[in-house]
């Protein structure tokens, strides 16, 4: 069976891609840069990476909760990032999502990707 992405609300290909921080000084720069509080979550961003894509870092930090819902918290910003920053994200922008404590794991998901785009509004 051939899946459609359009089906499952995944954004078309090829709108902007983005890579995944992974070093610790990319997210040094971006918790120096600009942020956006919002209630499940808090993006930082740093413009002028001078790259043509937009790359992405997650964090949760121990306040957050045990392993379990670290990684759960990570998933669910993984994810809203993977809908969202295609289309509202900036080429050339580190951004940074960090989980907050027992609300970026339980958060509803919608309310959650419309912080996002709320966020990235705020941003510009």
């Amino acid at each position: 069976m051939i899946c459609d992405s359009a089906d499952q609300g995944t954004p078309p290909a090829g709108v902007l891609r983005f890579e995944v921080l992974k070093k610790r000084a990319d997210f040094l720069r971006a918790s120096r840069a600009r942020r956006v509080a919002m209630p499940g979550f808090i993006l930082q961003a740093r413009a002028g990476n001078g790259l043509d894509h937009v790359r992405v870092g997650f964090t949760c930090s121990k306040k957050v909760g045990n392993a379990v819902a670290r990684n759960r918290a990570k998933r669910r910003l993984r994810e809203i990032a993977r809908l969202v920053l295609p289309q509202h994200g900036t080429a050339g922008t580190d951004y940074v999502l960090v989980g907050r404590a027992e609300v970026t794991a339980s958060r509803p998901f919608d309310t959650m990707l419309a912080d996002l785009r709320d966020a990235l509004g705020r941003m510009s």
